[in-house]
């Protein structure tokens, strides 16, 4: 199975249970601090991360759009990550690189910065997770530095085809050799997590459920098991 379709596979998947797996095993934070969903997204977005790397335009001269040359080469199942240091004053994603990316069935886009046209992607269904909007377009300002090269968003590394998830709670990056590991880890956190729910409407105490016993701690996982993985 694919390292996507080991995540995909978990029912009731989400950004926290992921979260908490990362937390379990022990590996450094994953979570892209700040990056929200701009209009309300339904559902988990999980998908292979694109990256892109966008920055302070040096040269004069017409240059290929940020992100469009990600796009045309992108499948089904990708999600555009485009870095841009957190700049919230100038987008550099825009209704035309949506329905681009509908066209190529991109699953969804991470802006480490701004985006815009966001009514075009909310009619289109199309997930946008960025840390503001602004109508302040990107031409002229910024151009595309890198394209599938490895980027930072926040402190955390992302590389070409590490799993996005995210939601309406927010974005994990998940790396791509901890995929299995991360997945298993999750199906127990979301299983013991329903059962903590029924306990609580059955009546138990939330202080006993809740209590730090009831969850492993964070490197609770085989040295072993963990060593095939360094």
């Amino acid at each position: 199975m694919s390292d996507l379709g080991l995540l995909r596979d978990v029912p009731g998947l989400d950004a926290c249970a992921v979260s908490d797996a990362l937390d379990t095993l022990g590996l450094p934070p994953s979570v892209l601090t700040g990056i929200r969903p701009i209009w309300p997204v339904r559902g988990v977005v999980i998908g292979r991360a694109r990256t892109v790397q966008a920055g302070e335009r040096t040269e004069t001269g017409p240059s290929a759009h940020i992100a469009a040359a990600t796009v045309e080469d992108s499948a089904p199942g990708d999600v555009i990550v485009v870095a841009n240091d957190g700049r919230v004053d100038v987008s550099c994603w825009g209704g035309i690189l949506t329905e681009a990316s509908l066209q190529k069935g991109v699953d969804g886009v991470i802006v480490d910065g701004a985006c815009r046209d966001v009514a075009e992607s909310h009619e289109a269904g199309f997930p946008v997770f960025a840390r503001a909007s602004v109508p302040t377009s990107a031409r002229g300002r910024i151009v595309q530095l890198s394209s599938g090269a490895p980027i930072a968003v926040g402190g955390v590394e992302i590389r070409d085809g590490d799993i996005v998830v995210a939601d309406s709670t927010g974005v994990v990056v998940v790396p791509r050799a901890w995929t299995g590991q991360v997945a298993g880890w999750a199906e127990r956190i979301i299983t013991r997590e329903a059962r903590m729910r029924d306990q609580v409407r059955a009546g138990a105490s939330i202080v006993e459920v809740m209590h730090d016993t009831a969850f492993p701690k964070p490197g609770d996982i085989d040295e072993e098991q963990r060593g095939h993985h360094e």
